[in-house]
Order: C-alpha cells, then sequence, then structure tokens
C-alpha cells in the first residue's frame, strides 16, 4: 500500500499558492523598481496576512454592598441589549451573606471589534453606581501561527485521505492493503475532524473577546435585628449536644465510682452489724 499512496512530498494547495504569490510579487517588485526608481517601497510590497489575536478583558470593581448586585444585573442587560451576535453572557456569580464582604464575577464573550468600546461602557456604568475601578487589563495571545500550521495540516490529510480513497475505489492491491487503507482512512479522517474542531475554537477565540467583571463590596453587609436571634437559635443544637456529651463523660467516670462507694458503704454495715462473740 505504500507504493500506491505515498505521502512523502505532498504539498497543499495553499503552500503552492503562496510560492506562485511571492514570484509574482518578486518579479513585480524587480520591474518596478528597474522602470522607477523613485517608486515608493510600499506599491510592490508583498502583501501581510493579519495577526490572529485573541484578546481578554480583565476589569474589577469596589462598590457598596447594596449596588453590588444592581451593577452586575445593569452590566449583563448591557451586554443583552447588544444582541447575541455582538454580546454573549457566559456565567454570572454572586456570593455574600449579612455580616460578611459581598462578591460576584460575570463573564462575558464580547465581538472583538467592539470589546474595548463595550469595555469602556462597563466602566461608566459603575462609576454611576458610585463604584471605583480597583484594576484594568488586556491580554492578547496570537494564534496566528497555530491556525497557519492547522490549516496546512489539514489540508494535506484532506488529499492523504482523497488519495486512500481512491485505492478502495479502484480496488487494486492485496486485500491485506486494502485492509490497511479502510484503517487509514478512519484514522485520517479523525484527524481532519480534530483539526476542524481546533481552527473553529481558535476563530471564535479570534472573533470573540472574553471580557471578565470582579465585583467586590467596600464593607461587610449590615447585619439586621433578628441576625443575632437567629444566630443564638441556629447554635441551640450544639449547645444541648455538648451538655448531654458532657453528662455522659461525667456518668462514665463517676457512675463505676459510686458504686464502688456503695458496695463499701454495704460491706461495712453488713460487718458492724454482726453480735461481738
Amino acid at each position: 500500500m505504500a507504493s500506491d499512496t505515498p505521502v512523502v512530498g505532498i504539498e497543499a494547495p495553499g503552500d503552492a499558492a503562496a510560492s506562485e504569490a511571492a514570484a509574482d510579487g518578486t518579479a513585480a517588485a524587480g520591474n518596478g523598481a528597474a522602470a522607477d526608481s523613485s517608486v515608493a517601497p510600499a506599491s510592490a510590497a508583498i502583501p501581510l496576512s493579519i495577526p490572529k489575536i485573541a484578546y481578554v478583558f480583565n476589569y474589577s470593581f469596589r462598590l457598596a454592598d447594596d449596588a453590588l448586585a444592581p451593577l452586575q444585573q445593569k452590566h449583563a442587560d448591557l451586554c443583552e441589549a447588544q444582541g447575541p451576535l455582538n454580546c454573549r453572557i457566559i456565567s454570572l456569580t454572586q456570593s455574600g451573606n449579612e455580616g460578611s464582604y459581598a462578591s460576584g464575577r460575570l463573564e462575558l464573550a464580547v465581538a472583538s471589534d467592539k470589546a474595548r468600546m463595550f469595555g469602556d461602557t462597563l466602566t461608566g456604568a459603575a462609576i454611576n453606581a458610585g463604584g471605583e475601578q480597583t484594576s484594568a487589563t488586556i491580554e492578547g495571545e496570537d494564534l496566528s501561527k497555530q491556525m497557519v500550521d492547522t490549516e496546512a495540516r489539514l489540508q494535506s490529510r484532506i488529499v492523504l485521505r482523497d488519495r486512500l480513497m481512491e485505492v478502495l475505489k479502484t480496488r487494486r492491491g492485496e486485500v491485506s492493503e486494502l485492509v490497511e487503507a479502510e484503517r487509514g482512512v478512519a484514522q485520517v479522517s479523525e484527524e481532519i475532524d480534530q483539526a476542524r474542531s481546533w481552527l473553529q475554537e481558535m476563530r471564535g477565540r479570534v472573533s470573540y473577546s472574553r471580557v471578565s467583571i470582579e465585583y467586590e463590596s467596600t464593607s461587610p453587609a449590615a447585619s439586621s435585628f433578628f441576625e443575632p436571634i437567629r444566630m443564638a437559635t441556629g447554635s441551640l443544637g450544639s449547645i444541648l449536644g455538648s451538655v448531654i456529651a458532657v453528662l455522659m463523660v461525667l456518668g462514665a467516670i463517676l457512675g463505676p465510682l459510686l458504686a464502688g462507694a456503695w458496695g463499701i458503704r454495704r460491706l461495712s454495715r453488713r460487718f458492724s452489724a454482726k453480735p461481738v462473740g
């Protein structure tokens, strides 16, 4: 089978096209320089692809406890108002009880071309709610090389799959070679699906930036009038359990001692009651 379907030296269609484009661009640059040396170098420059950057925006806000949940809801409403093609809510969490600091987190996926402007909108809403911004960071990951490598691998796998399928259609070769070709088709098809999944994920990260928003309160939540009563009521069970446990320990220790003392007293009375001979 290896002689029928060689895989060495396969050139992806994208690579061949890129080589021809580079050769044409080089020739055009040489002709332009010979014809007119005053022409700007940019006119003969080889066009470059735009880098594929996946951005992550992180924001943190501190505000009063009673304003935390409304601000988080306001930010979620602003996202939904953009429409599902521009902004999507990934997750929303809140935590905090009476007497403790409240906190929250909101995860969004925002269209990359609108993410930075939308971050300014979120900050403005927080300031209007009486909060302050404690941190703001922008992180980017260049996925250009990974995407180009994955696309090249995908194209080579597709070419190999087509050749293996041709071998199966013509039914040339031994039975063992045909069986091996069928296994090869299954393996290559799995690799193709995996490569397409990776490409889809990376394209999604480039198209939609992740926006993470952290919320924290400036002071613990105020306790109500009934909070001490509620806490005392909740602790009654543990208090009664502790009292019973102490009584059980005392009973285990004092029980044998009291029984022994009572027995000794009975014996002493019996001996003292016998008449003297």
